[in-house]
């Protein structure tokens, strides 16, 4: 080789060394990346925005939709309570989150009439349970069975 063609290739070299990018990932550190944030959002309530439905009824005909989004302790959201053949409720959520649990006020419209109730969920990060309801026998509202345990379960969706 002439020292001509040995130039060639050493211009050559840096050239390719110097437009190397050190952040380029490769699939594997991609994949270990994937997996780390994966794990982190199974262990605590992952802040942003997640979604869940709820069916049931003899055919799962009625549904409940939530909307939820985090930021810091401050949670809102939408709730909609969709049954098939009876007045829907649909409204926003509104509270905060200590820890796993959501206590929030539910802000909604049914058969034209906007209402308040206050709700509590569950949410380790990865499912979300909520407190039922029960009847106040003074004023025949609905309103969250304080004492319940957390019953009402809601299957992790995509959101739309």
């Amino acid at each position: 080789m002439n020292i001509k063609t040995l130039n060639i290739l050493g211009i050559a070299a840096i050239f390719a060394a110097c437009n190397s990018n050190p952040n380029t990932k490769t699939a594997d550190s991609i994949a270990a990346d994937s997996a780390a944030s994966d794990t982190s959002a199974q262990t605590a309530a992952a802040p942003g925005h997640v979604c869940f439905l709820r069916t049931e009824g003899t055919q799962n005909q009625d549904s409940t939709k939530i909307h939820l989004m985090i930021a810091g302790d401050k949670v809102t959201g939408d709730m909609q309570w969709l049954p098939k053949e009876k007045d829907a409720r649909k409204g926003t959520l509104e509270g905060t989150q200590d820890g796993n649990t959501i206590k929030a006020i539910w802000t909604f419209n049914q058969e034209g009439t906007k209402d308040t109730m206050a709700v509590e969920f569950n949410f380790p990060g990865d499912k979300l349970t909520q407190k039922p309801y029960k009847v106040n026998a003074k004023d025949g509202r609905q309103q969250t069975d304080t004492k319940a345990g957390y019953t009402v379960v809601y299957e992790k969706v995509d959101c739309d």
